[in-house]
């Protein structure tokens, strides 16, 4: 066997055992088994771990990767169920990106850029912006306005034009409202209704179930991710077929 498929082998080895709590870290190593005519012993296993810790993040990952995808596999078409029209890209497309996002978070501005790559490679991406406000009040205010543009069919334009702006305050998001064309009247009453109310509260449900804490953070296909994921590794995700297992 090779190094790469030992790599491989042990890396879903940890990850099982980090899942496998009730059976005990001390059990664990020595009563996972991998399946592959019985090379890996736990002994085996235990001694390439201390020969190799740096594969233990790459365990974690993989583990963290199959919690949030077996989390959100009952919940996968109310994630990628957009406000109406708080879209980018094609609004009719079958491959669909979610973003939580932001408008005070740095993060969120650089995917600005990741995300229009993504679009401008992919005429059937539809991506799915999920105003998740959780840093500030002016954050708040930011995401009830797009919420409000998405309903005079200007969601694009103030997304942009917010994150251009800089951090979320009175008079940037009043520059970028009317940068992207609102009629500021209809806007104001309508960020103030209950149905953007309903949606944050939503969004913030959703984001809770499938474990995310900050933004941006991501669904891509049968995938979830949290933090500055470049933009090659989303469209991986989304190339790679869904698994029917997952029902996502």
């Amino acid at each position: 066997m090779d190094n790469g498929a030992k790599r491989n082998m042990i890396g879903y080895g940890v990850a099982a055992m980090l899942g496998a709590g009730a059976m005990g870290l001390a059990g664990g190593w020595a009563s996972v088994q991998f399946g592959l005519a019985g090379e890996a012993t736990g002994a085996a296993v235990r001694s390439y771990i201390l020969e190799h810790p740096e594969i233990l993040p790459e365990a974690m990952e993989r583990l963290e990767a199959r919690e949030a995808a077996s989390r959100l596999a009952p919940m996968a078409d109310a994630v990628r169920a957009p406000f109406p029209g708080a879209v980018l890209g094609n609004p009719k497309g079958s491959v669909v990106l979610v973003e939580f996002s932001d408008y005070a978070c740095g993060y969120c501005r650089h995917s600005v850029a990741e995300v229009d790559a993504l679009i401008a490679t992919n005429p059937d991406l539809k991506v799915v912006i999920r105003e998740y406000p959780i840093l500030s009040e002016q954050s708040a205010a930011a995401a009830r306005m797009a919420l409000a543009a998405a309903e005079q069919g200007r969601f694009a334009a103030f997304h942009k034009a917010m994150f251009a702006a800089g951090r979320p305050s009175p008079t940037t998001i009043e520059a970028a409202a009317r940068k992207a064309g609102l009629d500021l009247e209809r806007a104001r009453k309508f960020a103030a209704s209950a149905a953007v109310a309903r949606e944050l509260q939503s969004n913030h449900a959703l984001a809770n179930q499938l474990g995310f804490n900050g933004t941006p953070s991501w669904v891509a296909g049968d995938q979830a991710f949290s933090g500055a994921v470049p933009g090659d590794v989303l469209a991986r995700a989304l190339a790679r077929p869904a698994d029917p297992a997952k029902g996502v």
